[in-house]
């Protein structure tokens, strides 16, 4: 593992604290008039998804922990278990619900996900940022409505709700942001 400076941690590096990996959502440099100055950082935690801030003192070091990832394709879910293929070694792996930290409702088929792995060990799944979905159930728009006035909720073909525009209607391909699970656009 690489030590690094406290100086040099930037947003997205990833940091290794008590044995555990995380990610650096915010760091603040804090030079104050009196006394030396110092680092105040928010961590998120690559296992649980906790946020965590913390305080470093300017001339700390801290262990760089390395993240592995590896693309999965999307099978099927059995029980407690969804089902990835991986796309190098077409190797079948099965991970267990919580380790998708609440992912698995834009799980759709066929779709390739990233895999983090730190010290061989899986901590996460990530899905690609925007994902276009089709709409199963929404209640029917009605004529007039336009983008600005209001919206309306609507189910994914994964299951998932999401808030849509009141001119949506079954069948309409959507683009959602995965990480927020909300409505982007219309897809093509």
């Amino acid at each position: 593992m690489a030590t690094i400076g406290i100086n040099q941690v930037k947003v997205g590096v990833t940091i290794e604290l008590d044995g555990n990996p995380f990610m650096v959502v915010n760091v603040e440099h804090v030079k104050p008039g009196k006394g030396s100055a110092f680092v105040r950082a928010k961590l998120k935690s690559l296992k649980n998804q906790a946020l965590l801030d913390r305080t470093f003192k300017s001339d700390d070091k801290i262990e760089e922990a390395f993240i592995e990832e590896r693309n999965l394709q999307y099978s099927y879910h059995s029980g407690d278990f969804y089902h990835f293929i991986d796309t190098e070694t077409y190797e079948d792996l099965a991970i267990e619900k919580d380790k998708l930290h609440e992912t698995d409702k834009f799980l759709k088929d066929d779709l390739v996900v990233t895999a983090m792995y730190y010290k061989k060990e899986l901590i996460g799944v990530t899905l690609p940022n925007f994902v276009v979905y089709t709409i199963t159930h929404t209640e029917p728009g009605i004529k007039g409505d336009t983008a600005k006035s209001g919206t309306k909720p609507a189910t994914l073909e994964t299951g998932a709700v999401v808030q849509v525009p009141l001119f949506i209607d079954v069948g309409t391909k959507i683009k959602v942001d995965t990480r927020t699970g909300g409505y982007i656009e219309r897809a093509v």
